[in-house]
């Protein structure tokens, strides 16, 4: 046994039995159906039944998966950044959070292609009550988030995933993915959770704060969709923190955001690397001594990174200029391009609705407004 059992993905002895396990599932029958429609059933069972590893599961199957999603619901997947990577080192790419689903798969997707190392990604264990789910994230290579625990659970779940983390990059030179904060972004303003640096920082031990982050190699990832097919599924829980009201979840409500997720439309999709942090680790190793600052300083410096490589699209233009009744970027798109994003508008809300409206708005502005701020002499 070991002590991450309760968190970790499969090693690559237990993946054949795990396969095995769900083949007949009509979960995994319909994932299979979907992305391989013109092969036999028989056959694709017969090649599960030989898959024996992690990368296998994930090359001959998942990929394949995840490049039907991007061919029938997307107009196609750009990236930028990544050729300063070193294709045999291991990396922790924090990055901003848009989809349930996605936003790991894509980046695998990228790694995978261009022959870098894939990543190990946080889920929060809520996702994957369904023990199909769980099966398959484990196939996926993620590791779990433990959510709803007491304050005393929570420290001890953070201080296991810490060492896990640490783990994976320094002595199985695995790479990580994990969100910049906990829960997708809902209204468009990235921003890291200081609570996220201080999970990590639990494996720091005697090593300081600068040169425990250093030995991560963290790499700010900024991912951008033209269009969020979960838009407005994400207004009533920004309308309830808007009328500070609390928000209770329906009971399929995560599974059917990650449907929506994968199938729904999302145009043109942007993923940035940034560069590794390294160097500003050093200017805070030396100018800043308070450790609550030294994480300040670390955030800042993942946000800067994930706002000024973040792709902006027409449909953040549009947004900003009908939510500011002006038309300062429109330059930045087309009179048809502006009919179809209104027309997206009258047919997901109430547009007479104010607060609806200008909440949805806000949600595609926000990262023009964040850019804006970031870097005022490019606007």
């Amino acid at each position: 046994m070991s002590k991450f059992d309760e968190i970790r993905s499969f090693h690559d002895c237990e993946v054949n039995e795990a396969v095995q396990s769900i083949i007949r599932h009509p979960m995994m029958k319909a994932l299979m159906n979907f992305t391989f429609p013109d092969i036999d059933e028989k056959i694709l069972s017969e090649k599960l039944k030989n898959t024996h590893s992690v990368y296998d599961f994930q090359k001959n199957f998942i990929s394949h998966t995840i490049r039907k999603i991007l061919e029938t619901s997307s107009q196609g997947l750009t990236t930028s950044g990544f050729d300063k990577l070193d294709k045999n080192t291991s990396y922790l790419f924090v990055s901003n959070h848009r989809d349930i689903v996605l936003d790991t798969s894509l980046l695998n997707l990228v790694l995978l292609d261009k022959g870098y190392i894939m990543t190990s990604s946080a889920i929060g264990d809520n996702l994957v009550h369904q023990n199909f789910l769980h099966i398959l994230a484990k196939l996926n290579r993620n590791f779990l988030v433990q959510r709803g625990l007491s304050l005393r659970e929570k420290l001890k779940s953070s201080q296991l995933m810490s060492e896990y983390i640490f783990q994976l990059l320094t002595c199985e030179n695995r790479s990580v993915w994990i969100a910049q904060r906990e829960g997708r972004t809902k209204d468009g303003k990235d921003a890291t959770q200081q609570g996220v640096l201080k999970m990590l920082a639990m494996a720091s031990g005697n090593a300081s704060l600068p040169e425990f982050f250093k030995n991560l190699r963290i790499v700010p990832l900024s991912i951008s969709y033209e269009y969020d097919p979960t838009d407005v599924l994400k207004m009533p829980q920004l309308l309830a923190k808007q009328n500070d009201e609390v928000y209770v979840k329906s009971k399929d409500e995560d599974f059917n955001t990650m449907m929506s997720g994968v199938l729904g439309q999302k145009k043109r999709i942007h993923l940035h690397a940034g560069n590794i942090i390294n160097e500003e680790l050093n200017d805070i190793a030396v100018n800043l001594d308070n450790k609550n600052k030294q994480l300040q300083a670390i955030a800042q410096i993942i946000d800067d990174s994930v706002i000024d490589n973040y792709k902006l699209w027409p449909t953040n233009y549009i947004a900003y200029d009908l939510l500011n009744k002006t038309e300062q970027f429109s330059e930045k798109y087309t009179d048809k391009e502006k009919q179809i994003f209104e027309r997206r508008l009258e047919m997901r809300i109430n547009i007479d609705d104010e607060t609806l409206r200008n909440g949805f708005l806000s949600m595609y502005a926000n990262p023009v407004v964040s850019k804006m701020k970031l870097l005022p002499e490019s606007f």
